[in-house]
This record gives C-alpha cells, sequence and structure tokens, in this order.
C-alpha cells in the first residue's frame, strides 16, 4: 500500500483557480489542472485525513469512463498522460503522475446529475417519507436497494463546500437551466448510467446510483469533473446483493456508515478517522479498479 497520501497541493508558479472537495484545480490560460487528491469528503465534510492511492484511482476509473463513452458523447479530457502537460507542469511531475486530467474549460451547468437505478441513500429517505423521489411517484411497497422499475434522474443543486447538496424537482431544475438543457442532461445521463451499469454488472458490480456533471464548451454541453468513480457513486458487490437492507460497497459508503455509527453530526471539523476505516477504505476503491478495469496501480 502506498505510503504517501497527498491531501493537497501547493504550486506558487501556479495559478490555483479552485480548491474542491476532492480536486485541486490550476488554471493554465487555455486547459484546466485537474489533481484528484486523497482528500476524501463525506456528507459534505472533508475528513481529516486522506485515504491512500484514493485520487489515483479516482483518476483512473474516471479515465476509463471517459474513454468507453467517447462516441456518446464528447468530455473534457485532453491527456491524461503528464508527459503530454504543459513544460510549466513538468517540474510537479512527480505529484501529478496517476492522478491528474488536462481538461479543457467548460463552464460549468449548475445541476448534479444525478441517476438512481435503486432505491438507497438520501433516496430511500425521502421514498419512505413521502413514496416519492424529486417529485417522481415510485411505486407502493418498495424495499430499501430495491431495483426501481426503470432508472429515474433526480437532479440535484450544486452546494459549496460545508454546505449540502438539496434534491429539487424537475420543474425546479427546469427553472434553473432551461427546457432544452434539461432535457439533455436527463437523456443523456440516463443512458449513460444505463450503459454503464450493464457493464459494471458484467464485472461483478451493481452500480446503485451515480452523479454527473456538464458544462458548455464551444456551445455544446459535454461531460465534466469525475465519472462513475466510488466517490461520484454506489458500486455494491453483486454477489452479495439482497434488497431490504443497506448493502456492502466498494465506496465512501462505508465511511458514512462509520460516521453514522459514532452519531456524527455531519458538520466540520470532520472526527478522527481510525487506520482500519481507512485502510479498508483504499482496499474498497482499489478493488472497484481493478474489477472495472482489469488495472491495478
Amino acid at each position: 500500500m502506498e505510503a504517501k497520501v497527498l491531501t493537497g497541493t501547493n504550486f506558487p508558479d501556479l495559478n490555483l483557480y479552485r480548491k474542491g472537495k476532492v480536486r485541486d484545480i490550476y488554471d493554465l490560460g487555455d486547459s484546466f489542472l485537474m489533481i484528484s487528491t486523497d482528500r476524501l469528503s463525506a456528507f459534505d465534510v472533508i475528513m481529516q485525513q486522506g485515504i491512500p492511492l484514493k485520487g489515483k484511482i479516482l483518476t483512473q476509473i474516471s479515465k476509463f469512463w471517459f474513454e468507453f463513452f467517447k462516441n456518446d458523447i464528447e468530455n473534457h479530457v485532453i491527456s491524461t498522460d503528464v508527459n503530454q502537460f504543459p513544460g510549466e507542469v513538468q517540474k510537479h511531475k512527480a505529484f501529478l503522475e496517476d492522478r491528474t486530467m488536462l481538461v479543457k474549460k467548460a463552464e460549468m451547468i449548475p445541476l448534479e446529475c444525478i441517476v438512481r437505478g435503486y432505491l438507497s441513500g438520501s433516496g430511500w429517505k425521502d421514498y419512505k417519507a413521502t413514496g416519492e423521489i424529486s417529485g417522481i411517484k415510485l411505486p407502493a411497497g418498495l424495499s430499501e436497494s430495491e431495483k426501481l422499475p426503470e432508472p429515474i434522474f433526480t437532479p440535484s443543486t450544486k452546494a459549496e463546500i460545508g454546505d449540502h447538496d438539496e434534491t429539487i424537482s424537475h420543474q425546479k431544475a427546469i427553472d434553473l437551466v432551461g427546457e432544452e438543457t434539461f432535457n439533455f442532461l436527463r437523456d443523456n445521463a440516463i443512458s449513460i448510467y444505463e450503459k454503464a451499469a450493464g457493464y459494471a454488472e458484467s464485472k461483478g458490480i451493481i452500480i446503485a446510483d451515480t452523479k454527473m456533471e456538464f458544462g458548455f464548451a464551444d456551445g455544446k454541453i459535454i461531460l465534466i469533473d469525475e465519472l462513475l468513480t466510488p466517490d461520484s457513486s454506489r458500486f455494491w458487490p453483486a454477489d452479495k446483493y439482497e434488497t431490504g437492507r443497506a448493502q456492502d460497497s466498494f465506496d465512501k459508503q462505508y465511511v458514512r456508515d462509520y460516521l453514522l455509527s459514532i452519531n456524527f453530526d455531519k458538520k466540520p471539523p470532520a472526527p478522527v478517522l481510525p487506520e482500519e476505516v481507512i485502510q479498508n477504505t483504499s482496499k474498497k476503491y482499489l478493488e472497484a479498479l481493478v474489477k472495472l478495469t482489469g488495472k491495478s496501480i
């Protein structure tokens, strides 16, 4: 297991654009340098400790999926090969290797595009309370983790760091981004989810739900940020799946479950995670990479 954990970057010679929950983004003028650190956020709170290998795993899984869908929809990736990055970033190669994407600049669409194929997490909570998710009426009598009759699009707002994303109705999403853009996002997000879920299941992974982001570049809507990673999705081992309970997972649900077990109030500061939780989380992320891509780090 890799000993060094990268929880942040500091390149004074480069123009820091923003630090997200996981990614540090530098503005290179005509492109962005998007670096996946080993930070982990749960319940929109950034944990104090990083997860070994996490940033590299996220980048390699996103790279796999962006390539997988390249003929379906354009994405923001220019290169993931550090040797092809501009000269001014080459001196930082040791930090960037395997965890960095050089990407096109895009105008982010302010909507988290969530597709749910199974009833879990906040979707299960909303369903128990109202029988609906995002205003979508679901059949009565569904169990936790049950597969939905068909995948549903449940958008949410994009929160700033420290705030919580808020699930919104389709009409509110239309009001936010316009009907034409909304229809494009919904249709493409569901299509991507269905194709990815079919592939993943053939590799022993159920993708219960996932979150995507899109942006405008050169007058077109393209995929941006990360894609179908354990940070943006719920990955369940297919051979352990059964309805009526929370599932084992290859994603950060393991950390969420630990935080719930100690009654974390979902507000900063984050508690210190036990070493066992950190190492097991790293192993789960790595197992997802190997199962999906056939490659390790």
